[in-house]
């Protein structure tokens, strides 16, 4: 009778052991130019990130005066360890470019074939000639919108809306002394007079932390949402209870004819929905302020109108109106040095994998940042936007 064996002969051998390749460390050559972009003052890293990056064995390259606008000098980013050049075609030159806002298509030309880019995306200001000219120089890129952290979250979009929540509040303390037309009044509780009366429309990040900040000065505060489970963990993050509301009609009417301060913080998927009618908004007190941080996406006022941080802001039906789309922008050496920490351990994890190639093959959130691989389009949202082609990441890289 004959033993029956499922392997073959040569399985049964020894065999030789398989270790694993240990990665070879790559020192990175990063570009960061000066952002060119109307009203954009951050810039990517900070000089002390700069110094990290140099201090482990890497080249950075800036164009002079990219600091400037976020109170970091060149003599700052020279005294850390960087290159300072006047050349912007020698910043473009490198093989791997740090910048906030996207690219122009002008800067584009400006790449080498196959380099990497990090940047914002927005992919709602883009055009499809954008993706096709960085396709045409097979250029792999990354947007800080789409990176995710181990827990799932995308730590640059939070941090950015931690800002812009707080920034908001902070704006409408300002506009309500307004000289010409705000209403003399200081934001908070003082004894013996009314707190000032805060509605805060969405439950996200931007909304946590206008609430945060409202209440830290003594505010009343309505927060109003469509969905219960968001306005749930707000009140759980904020640690107490405050008001809150799904947004209907009268509810809402009656919280914004009160109110001092109303802040739009909603998110849609394409167009931002529109919550507060022109209507609701003539109801308002007269000299009530209105800070729309959903104004990029469209806003959920119907009275806002899209103003920037020269002329930030306008009166309709006897109420202010601040539309400005990028509140991080003002706060500008704040938001650098946010970017600047969420950014510079990614370099650094790139550096120690050996390179972008490995990097994204290894961490699952920085392969989820990437919608530009050697020219290949990997992020379906933008395929489906555009109607462009593209491939799975997770095909590609493996």
């Amino acid at each position: 009778m004959s033993s029956f064996t499922p392997f073959t002969k040569q399985q049964l051998m020894p065999q030789e052991e398989k270790l694993e390749v240990a990665n070879q460390k790559s020192d990175l050559f990063i570009g960061i130019p000066k952002e060119s972009s109307f009203q954009e003052r951050r810039i990517c890293l900070t000089p002390d990130a700069v110094k990290s990056m140099v201090s482990h064995g890497h080249r950075i390259l800036i164009e002079a005066g990219a600091g400037e606008s976020s109170s970091y000098s060149d003599q700052e980013y020279s005294k850390a360890g960087a290159e300072i050049t006047q050349d912007t075609k020698k910043v473009f030159g490198c093989p791997m470019i740090l910048k906030v806002e996207p690219l122009t298509l002008s800067e584009i030309e400006m790449m080498n074939s196959s380099s990497l880019i990090i940047s914002a995306l927005q992919i709602k200001t883009r055009k499809k000639e954008y993706f096709e000219a960085l396709a045409k120089k097979k250029i792999t890129a990354l947007a800080f919108e789409f990176i995710k952290d181990d827990d799932g979250s995308y730590p640059a979009v939070k941090s950015l809306s931690e800002i812009a929540g707080t920034g908001s509040i902070l704006i409408a303390a300002e506009l309500m002394i307004n000289h010409q037309f705000g209403k003399g009044l200081l934001f908070g509780n003082i004894t013996g007079v009314p707190p000032t009366e805060v509605v805060i429309i969405g439950a996200g990040t931007v909304a946590e932390f206008a609430a945060r900040t409202a209440i830290g000065l003594g505010a009343n505060v309505k927060v109003f949402d469509n969905s219960i489970t968001k306005l749930r963990r707000l009140q759980n993050n904020l640690n107490q209870r405050i008001f809150t509301s799904t947004v209907q009609p009268n509810s809402l009417l009656k919280a914004l004819r009160r109110c001092d301060v109303a802040i739009g913080a909603m998110k849609g998927k394409d167009r931002c929905p529109v919550m507060v009618t022109e209507t609701m908004v003539e109801h308002m007190k007269k000299g009530a302020v209105i800070v729309d941080v959903s104004i990029d996406t469209g806003g959920c006022f119907e009275t806002s109108e899209v103003t920037t941080h020269e002329k930030p802001t306008f009166i309709k039906s006897n109420v202010i109106h601040y539309c400005v789309p990028n509140i991080p922008s003002r706060y500008s050496k704040t938001a650098s040095l946010s970017i600047s920490n969420i950014i510079t351990p990614y370099l650094l994890q790139i550096a120690e994998d050996g390179g972008i190639e490995s990097a994204i093959r290894r961490h699952q959130g920085l392969r989820h940042g990437v919608y530009l691989y050697h020219g290949i389009l990997t992020s379906k949202s933008i395929g489906d936007w555009f109607d462009l082609p593209g491939s799975d990441i997770n095909l590609i890289v493996f």
